[in-house]
């Protein structure tokens, strides 16, 4: 991959969930999933948080690209795009492989071809990785893969939705160094998501680094993000659980946007939300029954959609209306 990329997107790719819900094939190794038991409907209360995203986010000025779920299939986890897919500023698109056969049929490579056609987006190739799943091999797209994109580092932590081989992969297809390291979480249990503990922004990188148990590892993580000019947040294990390190940056209107979720806002400390507030202005909605449910938050809901605009139409890709919020 060739050229430079920003590492805040203007636009995300977000996809409205028609049957949310617990997957209990994925709850092995998501240990942030809870019981779902007594919420009421939670299918029709996450597509209510879902829109309080989308309209936050369009509001603070990023482009949001949305669709519908799949009403023919119950997909509980489709609401988590950017497992399957992410989208590069040389015209790359990824596919992911993925550890849960009940998440595989998530994928929609047909949206490919909308965001060239209706939104005004140019796709140069496809790497398609899920041949991998054969092999047993994992890596489920900015998940397993936290980014630096501006300096071409792709961060991972170890965990069975991401292996070696599924990372050397990426890295060979991708022209990116891997920084690999293992993380547990309170219980000593592995971290199934890297962008659970980490975010990498345009100028900080919020890291729970207590979650790198070794010290020397922990040691060469801080050191590759400090080295590549990243102001380094540090997050504690309570920030941790309630979603703080699954944040992300964008780029508004006005400049930096954070997008986190509200859970995670008020878990911060004061130190922690200052030094994050240097580095953007933070967007936060009310996503607490996908997060208890579906063991995901803000961060796993938005796919960057930072692919050029289409040569052959002499502009910017399309603007979308602000979302609606009755779309099933």
């Amino acid at each position: 991959m060739s050229g430079s990329e920003a590492q805040a997107s203007r636009a995300v790719l977000m996809i409205r969930p028609a049957h949310f819900g617990a997957n209990v094939e994925t709850a092995a190794s998501n240990f942030f999933q809870g019981a779902a038991t007594g919420l009421g409907d939670v299918a029709r209360i996450a597509q209510r948080e879902f829109d309080a995203l989308a309209l936050a986010l369009a509001d603070a000025g990023v482009r949001v690209h949305q669709w519908s779920g799949q009403r023919n299939a119950a997909l509980p986890d489709e609401v988590f795009p950017n497992n399957w897919l992410s989208l590069h500023a040389d015209g790359t698109a990824v596919l992911y492989p993925l550890l849960a056969q009940s998440r595989r049929r998530e994928r929609r490579p047909e949206l490919l071809a909308e965001l060239e056609r209706t939104h005004g987006y140019r796709i140069g190739r496809v790497v398609d990785l899920t041949a991998l799943e054969s092999r047993g091999e994992y890596l489920e797209g900015t998940g397993s893969l936290v980014l630096d994109r501006a300096r071409r580092v792709a961060y991972a932590c170890r965990s069975p939705r991401t292996t070696a081989a599924a990372l050397t992969e990426f890295g060979a297809k991708l022209d990116y160094e891997i920084v690999a390291f293992d993380a547990l979480d309170r219980a000593g249990r592995p971290i199934y998501h890297t962008n659970v503990l980490l975010s990498v922004g345009t100028r900080f990188a919020a890291l729970c680094s207590a979650a790198i148990r070794d010290p020397a590892e922990r040691r060469r993580v801080c050191a590759r993000l400090e080295s590549s000019g990243h102001e380094l947040v540090d997050l504690g294990l309570d920030e941790l659980e309630r979603f703080a390190g699954n944040l992300l940056e964008l780029a508004g209107n006005d400049g930096p946007v954070i997008a986190l979720s509200r859970s995670a806002l008020a878990s911060l400390a004061a130190p922690t939300r200052g030094a994050l507030e240097r580095h953007g202005r933070l967007v936060a909605a009310d996503v607490s029954t996908i997060e208890r449910v579906g063991g995901g938050s803000v961060r796993c809901m938005l796919a960057e959609i930072a692919l050029p605009a289409a040569v052959s139409s002499g502009s910017a890709p399309a603007e979308t209306s602000r979302p609606k919020s009755a779309r099933n």
